[in-house]
């Protein structure tokens, strides 16, 4: 049976950097934060596997390949204040807050909030804050970020987080429904302009209370 630090290698090397993850700082925090400690127990056999990991409310953890690409795309600094969108069990929170100054993460399953804040403390991430909000309505919108992810899909696309970002921030999201969804990085470049780069395709759970695109009808 493989030790947990040689199934987190393989993870990097044959799942996250065969996926073009090739910054060292983000391969280095994957090798950091204990994925294993954010898994339920009933998976825990599949922390490190190319697999949706189900959390409560029918939520998933993101693959690694995917928080890999999202980690590299938002080109995190030390001096970063960041927000995140969806914390599920903390996993990509802890890499957050591990590549940024300062992070809040917005979460609104109060199970998931409680689950998350647990296990960042855990790990001693000290930076993070949880709160359980929508964040489709949360007044930490009104602040202004270096870098936002946003962990779930939205099936249309809602320009509310681009406006929270300080010129020159980055915002990982992802657009669209299954079975093909587009990850995109949004750069705010002045105070009324911004530009999009279309990373990959996935599918990923999609953000509660997020637009829903119009029924189709006769």
């Amino acid at each position: 049976m493989l030790q947990v630090n040689d199934a987190r290698e393989l993870m990097i090397e044959q799942q996250i950097r065969c996926w073009d993850v090739l910054d060292e700082r983000v391969l280095e925090i994957l090798r950091e934060v204990p994925r294993e400690r954010f898994v339920p127990e009933a998976f825990r056999d599949f922390a490190f596997a190319d697999f949706d990991v189900p959390l409560m409310h029918g939520q998933h953890m993101l693959r690694p390949n995917v928080t890999g690409r999202l980690l590299q795309a938002l080109e995190m600094r030390d001096t970063d204040r960041a927000l995140e969108v969806g914390a599920g069990s903390g996993f990509v929170t802890a890499c957050l807050a591990l590549g940024c100054g300062s992070l809040q993460s917005l979460e609104i399953v109060p199970e998931l909030a409680e689950l998350a804040t647990r296990n960042l403390a855990h790990v001693g991430a000290r930076n993070a804050e949880v709160i359980c909000a929508d964040a489709m309505s949360h007044d930490a919108l009104a602040a202004r970020y270096n870098v936002i992810a946003v962990t779930a899909s939205m099936p249309v696309y809602d320009p509310c987080f681009e406006r929270s970002l300080q010129i020159g921030g980055r915002l990982f999201v992802v657009v669209g429904e299954q079975p093909i969804m587009e990850a995109r990085l949004i750069r705010r470049i002045a105070e009324d302009r911004w530009t999009t780069d279309s990373l990959f395709e996935t599918v990923v759970d999609p953000l509660l209370n997020a637009a829903a695109p119009p029924l189709f009808r006769f």
